[in-house]
């Protein structure tokens, strides 16, 4: 299958770039570029892409036209995914992303523009309705959180705030074994017990995954 993106990026060096990496993967085809949210809303709904790839700020106020871009198609072509790159590592956006649910969301740092393997696999996964989230934010996140009174995450062992974190990044349970190097049974206690810490007991294992997320990214790091 030939995955069909769009791309909104109004430096044209980056968009260069992404365009120099996505020429390198057989089963993605750029479509278009774009520089600001009005052609590329209006190119999203003639083309009707897989995936949109969009930096988080661009015309007309260089704010945070991707991340509503996102929200926007959550609501109108929930099939089209959206992988939103960033400079920084910034857990309000990460989480203002995910807030309507993880599938078919990535947020990636620009960085991994350099590489080729990372930008097609996010683009990939989000395309097959899975998400991704770069390891840097929740690195990041994981390392502030551990130290901040009153979080609900300081009821989790260590174990568990590690695999909570892969979670986070859209990891399956398969996958945290094969990172973790313990069987999927031992990852799939793990999570179980994450749930019930965090009062999630009661969900769908879906949404269940999604909020646990989501309270993992949701306080910024001071």
């Amino acid at each position: 299958m030939t995955i069909r993106v769009i791309v909104g990026e109004d430096s044209y060096l980056a968009s260069e770039g992404i365009a120099h990496v996505l020429a390198r993967a057989d089963d993605i085809e750029l479509v278009a570029t774009h520089t600001d949210l009005e052609t590329l809303t209006a190119a999203i709904a003639e083309e009707h892409p897989d995936v949109v790839l969009t930096d988080i700020r661009m015309p007309p106020t260089n704010s945070d036209e991707g991340i509503r871009l996102a929200n926007t198609l959550r609501l109108t072509d929930p099939d089209i995914g959206v992988v939103v790159l960033s400079q920084h590592a910034e857990p309000a956006y990460a989480t203002a992303l995910l807030e309507g649910g993880s599938e078919r969301r990535a947020y990636l740092l620009k960085e991994r523009v350099k590489n080729a393997g990372e930008l097609a696999r996010a683009l990939r996964e989000v395309a097959e309705g899975g998400s991704m989230i770069d390891p840097t934010v929740v690195d990041s996140l994981l390392s502030s959180r551990r130290q901040r009174e009153g979080s609900q995450l300081n009821v989790l062992t260590p174990r568990e705030l590690e695999i909570l974190g892969l979670i986070a990044e859209g990891r399956s349970n398969a996958a945290i074994a094969e990172t973790l190097v313990l069987t999927k049974r031992a990852v799939e206690r793990h999570i179980n017990g994450i749930f019930m810490k965090l009062d999630l007991g009661d969900a769908e294992d879906v949404s269940r995954r999604v909020r646990a997320a989501l309270l993992f990214l949701a306080e910024q790091p001071e």
